[in-house]
């Protein structure tokens, strides 16, 4: 399959949901995410983003049915998607709590037809200064997805901040960039593919 293919499925493009980043202007985490989107749509998807300032949310309450119209947001996005790209810091060796609160918010598609993430690809990055925090932080992210009844990419990409992983322009330097353009195609073809019976 050719990188500029225009890839569907039913006649339209895959959506690919990417959430993550931190509160910090122009993290890692966000920048990996965003470059990685930006790869899906080359792929031929459509993508939406939900960066730190749209999954800055209340704790997930599961005994409540309220929601505030950024985390009502959030769901019907996923509800969509045909594939998801994660990215998380790695704080104290683990995923931040913005991450995993937003993550938390799928408990609501536990009712759905096709419930949690169940058959759909989920592309994992995780950023950190070393590589302890960044590569137990990748094992969580894929955990958490087949806890969602996700499929984790063969590739997740981890990202050593302590050295130099972006160019002046903002994109990821080798070999991120590359590890993050195949994760996001990876997560594309998975969503194309022949739809596979839902789990029970």
């Amino acid at each position: 399959m050719q990188d500029n293919e225009k890839l569907v499925r039913d006649g339209s493009a895959p959506l690919i949901v990417g959430l993550g980043g931190t509160t910090r202007a122009g993290s890692s985490s966000e920048r990996a995410l965003r470059f990685a989107l930006t790869a899906a749509r080359e792929h031929g998807a459509e993508t939406l983003l939900f960066g730190a300032d749209e999954i800055n949310l209340p704790m997930y309450q599961p005994d409540s049915g309220d929601r505030t119209s950024r985390a009502a947001d959030l769901v019907t996005a996923l509800r969509r998607a045909d594939g998801v790209i994660i990215a998380s810091p790695g704080y104290h060796g683990a995923l931040s709590g913005l991450v995993k609160n937003a993550l938390d918010y799928v408990e609501d598609l536990r009712g759905d037809a096709r419930p949690y993430l169940d058959g759909r690809a989920v592309g994992c990055i995780s950023t950190a200064a070393g590589w302890q925090a960044p590569a137990a932080t990748l094992g969580q992210l894929r955990a958490i997805a087949h806890a969602l009844r996700g499929w984790p990419t063969p590739l997740g990409v981890a990202i050593n901040s302590a050295q130099p992983c972006f160019a002046e322009d903002g994109n990821p330097t080798s070999p991120y960039a590359d590890q993050l353009r195949t994760m996001a195609h990876q997560v594309v073809d998975f969503a194309c593919r022949p739809a596979l019976p839902l789990a029970v």
